[in-house]
């Protein structure tokens, strides 16, 4: 089981996100562990609506893993009541749209370098990256086949997360050699820390990208940049690598969901204690 250690300071009641979550992973996820990125609720249904929407929210609250971790860092701002500090988007040089499949080429392709990048409107959107290594049913292998933040390497040591004070914000190495053939497929999500809580949501967020490098050469193989966001959001599946006759191949997803990561790790079958 796997204990999300929560950026949250408030009690995190799993009754307000079992409406909107489905999921479960390889050990056991505690819903503290699981750093909750802001479960959307209404009082009747949940409708989307585009950026500067002035539709009602309600309230959202975070939970993160018990697992051991080193304090996450705050989100960086030009002053303690202005917007955060931007960040260029680098070149993108291999740019895909929306829903687009791709086979990333290599000779041969033996590692993965998965670099994140956005921008916010908002100081207090402190965004964090997740990677769910899953099998051909479609779920995780195991609690602890959830990579992020709170959870740094998968149980084979193939898939590390770590920050990036450079060009991106957050990187996810994949090393296909050492990956569990049992793997079929690395979803990639965005989350924002204390969502819930805070009333955040992507309506709040810019720039999103995701560019897929080889290391070995420093060559990028695909790109992907969000262009959807929406105020009903407050998780995102940017994109996906995953095998297909035998290559990896490139998903670009893009889409938003209305559950916390702790519905997300419920979705993907990451088992979230109570």
């Amino acid at each position: 089981m796997i204990n999300i250690p929560m950026k949250s300071k408030a009690p995190f009641d799993r009754t307000n996100v079992s409406s909107i979550n489905d999921a479960v992973t390889h050990g056991s996820v505690s819903a503290q562990n699981v750093e909750s990125i802001n479960t959307w609720k209404t009082s009747n249904s949940v409708q989307s609506q585009p950026q500067n929407s002035t539709a009602p929210r309600q309230n959202i609250s975070t939970p993160v893993s018990t697992v051991p971790v080193t304090p996450h860092p705050a989100p960086v701002t030009s002053s303690a009541t202005t917007m955060p500090v931007q960040k260029p988007i680098p070149q993108l040089i291999k740019p895909v749209q929306k829903g687009q499949k791709v086979t990333m080429d290599g000779a041969p392709l033996t590692n993965l370098k998965a670099c994140f990048g956005w921008n916010s409107t908002n100081a207090e959107c402190d965004v964090d990256v997740s990677a769910f290594l899953l099998g051909q049913d479609g779920k995780v292998l195991g609690d602890e086949w959830f990579v992020f933040y709170g959870q740094t390497n998968s149980p084979d040591n193939s898939t590390v997360f770590r920050m990036d004070n450079g060009i991106d914000r957050e990187i996810i190495d994949i090393n296909l050699q050492t990956l569990n053939p049992a793997v079929k497929k690395i979803v990639f999500v965005l989350t924002i820390n204390e969502a819930m809580e805070k009333r955040l949501h992507f309506a709040m967020m810019k720039d999103a990208y995701v560019r897929i490098l080889n290391p070995q050469t420093n060559t990028e193989l695909v790109s992907f940049q969000m262009t959807d966001y929406y105020n009903n959001v407050i998780s995102m599946m940017i994109g996906e690598v995953y095998q297909h006759n035998g290559a990896w191949k490139f998903n670009a997803v893009g889409n938003g969901v209305a559950k916390d990561l702790n519905g997300l790790c419920e979705l993907y079958g990451v088992q979230v204690l109570d």
